[in-house]
């Protein structure tokens, strides 16, 4: 009797060394699992537990594509705050060298002078300059020569260039102007121009030249619209398609600088330039009638 109750005792014994055993091996896995969703979770939340505010200003021509990088960002980031002003090339760059802003938005390349203050040019589109005219201009098409001739007051009626009998009134952008500097400088015209009106943002540009008989002027292709005819360029149309090919000779970059390089910046300035680099805010771009950077 005495040898069974041993055997029954060694039995139940083993029996309860083993299910600890299996519940030991059942409670790592399942702490295991716990483990891998907790990382999960904190790479989850670690997107959404960025936060602060960001500072932008800079071009007027950069005004639809800042915007809406500022509320995709803020949207993909809630706890972030990104503001933009629209206060010129010239000035936006000016404040990121000064450290008031975090960006500068020039749509033009930076100067040498701005980069030995520390401006660093990052690229983030390509942008083309439209040269419009008012709806009612019969001329739809200019040679690169005719139209520095127009911009230099060499030609100064229409007619002389194939149009109507009329005066040809010449609007551009301020000095400090991203588009008025990269439109200058590709037609080798900086400081000669010679302007009936000099407006101080892009809406201005098209407004006047919308409502003003033999107006002509420059803006940004991405904000052309039906108020104005956009004119082909030694036979080439204005459009994304020409410009990513090469084919439209005034085109310009869409540039954010920052002092220093982006890798010096803080976490939440490096983030933006990831989300503006990525897949998404390269889409933004082409949105708004920009040509993506590889």
């Amino acid at each position: 009797m005495k040898k069974t109750s041993s055997k029954l005792v060694a039995i139940l014994g083993a029996t309860v060394l083993m299910v600890g055993m299996l519940a030991g091996c059942g409670s790592s896995e399942s702490g295991d699992n716990v483990n891998s969703q907790n990382n999960e979770n904190q790479a989850a939340e670690g997107e959404k537990e960025l936060s602060g505010t960001i500072t932008l200003s800079g071009s007027t021509s950069m005004e639809k594509l800042a915007n809406a990088l500022c509320e995709g960002f803020m949207e993909k980031y809630p706890d972030v705050t990104a503001t933009t002003e629209f206060t010129g090339s010239g000035a936006g760059i000016e404040a990121v060298i000064a450290g008031t802003v975090d960006i500068g938005n020039s749509s033009r390349n930076l100067k040498e002078e701005e980069k030995t203050n520390g401006a660093v040019e990052n690229i983030v589109a390509i942008d083309g300059i439209a040269v419009v005219t008012d709806p009612a201009n019969t001329v739809k098409g200019l040679t690169k020569e005719q139209l520095i001739s127009i911009y230099t007051g060499a030609v100064t009626n229409w007619s002389e260039v194939g149009g109507a009998d009329a005066p040809i009134v010449v609007i551009g952008r301020e000095a400090g102007s991203g588009t008025r500097g990269a439109f200058e400088e590709i037609l080798g015209v900086e400081d000669a121009c010679a302007y009936a009106n000099e407006l101080d943002s892009t809406g201005a540009v098209m407004a006047k030249v919308a409502s003003t008989p033999g107006a002509i002027g420059y803006v940004s292709l991405d904000v052309v619209d039906d108020s104005v005819v956009a004119l082909a360029l030694d036979g080439v149309e204005a459009t994304p398609e020409n410009i990513k090919a090469g084919n439209y000779f005034l085109s310009r970059p869409f540039v954010m600088a920052t002092k220093g390089e982006i890798s010096a910046q803080s976490e939440l300035v490096q983030a933006w330039f990831e989300y503006v680099y990525s897949e998404e805010g390269q889409a933004i771009a082409a949105q708004v009638g920009l040509i993506t950077v590889e």
